[in-house]
């Protein structure tokens, strides 16, 4: 593994948001993930010793790299620029809540407006896919995560995943107040329509 020596680190924060997360906590990205370590305590000392962003984000990317295949974090879960600007974004902002990086595009809106002002239901695919991927297998979303129960083979009820969801359990977080009802909802409705398909 190489050293980092290019990257966005807007487009940092929007990988961060989609694909760590869920897993760490990193004040700027108001991530509060506890399945992997807290990148804010992690880096904290090392700042204080006076390291440079170019070690941190070089040792981000490697453990990008080189997770450990029966880890909870999946390898090379962002690959080639895109795991580099992560590791700069994570390098830049690690113990610095507002380090003024905004992510490079938001997530698509989960709602749309229809004619006539109506509000379309959530996108539960996207909203899968954007938050539950990166730990959970689903392959009507293309996730093969390993860190959550695999989907296809649980193929949980609705009302099962709904519960879940919202209150998370075991390493899974809460997503009540990160979610709206309406998309808990949705992801739900579409983990439990699809799994096992």
């Amino acid at each position: 593994m190489g050293r980092v020596t290019s990257g966005d680190t807007s487009k940092g924060k929007q990988l961060f948001n989609e694909k760590c997360a869920s897993c760490h906590t990193l004040a700027d990205a108001k991530s509060q993930g506890t399945i992997g370590p807290n990148l804010d305590d992690a880096f904290s000392s090392d700042k204080e010793q006076g390291f440079s962003e170019q070690t941190m984000a070089d040792i981000v990317r490697g453990q990008i790299a080189y997770a450990d295949p029966e880890g909870p974090m999946t390898p090379n879960l962002v690959r080639g620029a895109d795991a580099d600007s992560v590791a700069l974004y994570v390098a830049k902002c690690s113990g610095n809540p507002n380090c003024g990086v905004t992510a490079a595009t938001n997530a698509p809106p989960t709602t749309t407006t229809k004619g006539g002002g109506q509000t379309a239901a959530p996108d539960g695919k996207q909203i899968f896919t954007s938050n539950c991927a990166s730990c959970h297998t689903l392959k009507a979303a293309g996730a093969t995560g390993t860190v959550g129960p695999n989907l296809d083979a649980a193929k949980p009820a609705e009302s099962k995943a709904e519960t879940q969801v919202t209150n998370g359990g075991g390493v899974m977080p809460a997503f009540k107040g990160t979610l709206t009802p309406a998309e808990i909802k949705a992801v739900a409705k579409f983990v439990s329509s699809n799994a096992g398909k």
